[in-house]
């Protein structure tokens, strides 16, 4: 492999991207890493975070246009891009569009307004979500096709970093499986991976769901053989021993402050009472040199 070949992106690849999707002919912005850009078209999601996103260059993990241009792209470079339906979401499937009885949706308690997303739970209990696209009396008019479905994409991007460190692959994957990296402690040599998780893995369903992602996408894209979770559970005991620690040591920094302020005011005290002693010995001074004068006078 050339220098020039070994700064392309490579299938399997574990990169950052920043990018802008437009729908190509309407000239309308989709999605945006980009928080400035998002405000500017008034799609800002306030539950998004705006930055770089976490990607494996792989079939099916972004769109088929898109993969095919990041097999050619450079780290740092930008690019822009079409990418036809076929290449994209796909075209438009008709039979995606149902209506459903208002009694129906009343039931579930929903409200459908034409224009908005809909999510409505089926016979089994699966919940679908779609578009509402007419509203009558006694039936609502739901496309469940995907909003880009038969629509040219036009992308925007720039390959931010590619993670090349063990650690650095784990985070990202963690980052792109469940959504977020912060407080996983990681601990990797050669084939074997040791993950200790924050505590809000412990209650959290998505993170129930997102392991198994996260385990084979370390095996398939990061090279490990064997990965390890572990989850720490300590007694209440210990637990309030840690607090009571935290805290003790709060405390310690408040006392410390405490002790330096008093020793300031004792100082501050024992300077005042030695200016008072010392004027007290001037006063008797002057007092006998007085006494010692009138005394000569009347002698004399």
């Amino acid at each position: 492999m050339t220098d020039e070949e070994a700064q392309k992106i490579q299938r399997g690849d574990i990169i950052h991207l920043d990018y802008d999707l437009w729908i190509a002919d309407d000239n309308l912005l989709f999605d945006t890493t980009h928080k400035e850009l998002a405000d500017e078209h008034e799609i800002t999601d306030e539950n998004m975070r705006y930055e770089p996103r976490a990607l494996i260059v792989d079939e099916g993990k972004a769109v088929s246009g898109l993969y095919k241009s990041l097999l050619n792209a450079e780290v740092g470079k930008e690019y822009e891009i079409e990418v036809s339906p076929e290449d994209g979401l796909g075209n438009r499937d008709p039979k995606l569009v149902e209506w459903h009885m208002m009694n129906e949706i009343r039931r579930q308690k929903l409200e459908p307004v034409v224009g908005k997303d809909i999510t409505i739970k089926d016979k089994s209990g699966r919940e679908r979500t779609g578009v509402v696209i007419m509203v009558s009396p006694r039936r609502v008019r739901v496309d469940y096709n995907n909003p880009l479905a038969g629509k040219t994409l036009k992308y925007k991007y720039k390959v931010v970093d590619r993670a090349s460190a063990a650690e650095d692959k784990v985070l990202t994957i963690l980052e792109m499986d469940f959504g977020r990296k912060d407080d996983f402690e990681i601990k990797a040599e050669k084939e074997d991976v040791e993950i200790k998780l924050p505590d809000v893995c412990k209650y959290d369903q998505i993170w129930l769901i997102a392991k198994y992602k996260v385990v084979n996408d370390l095996r398939e894209y990061a090279g490990f053989k064997k990965i390890r979770f572990i989850e720490e559970y300590l007694k209440k005991e210990e637990e309030e021993k840690k607090e009571s620690e935290k805290k003790g040591e709060k405390k310690g920094e408040k006392k410390e402050g405490e002790e330096k302020e008093e020793e300031k005011k004792e100082g501050d005290e024992k300077e005042e009472k030695e200016g008072e002693k010392k004027e007290d010995v001037e006063k008797e001074e002057k007092e006998g040199e007085l006494k010692e004068g009138e005394e000569k006078k009347e002698g004399e």
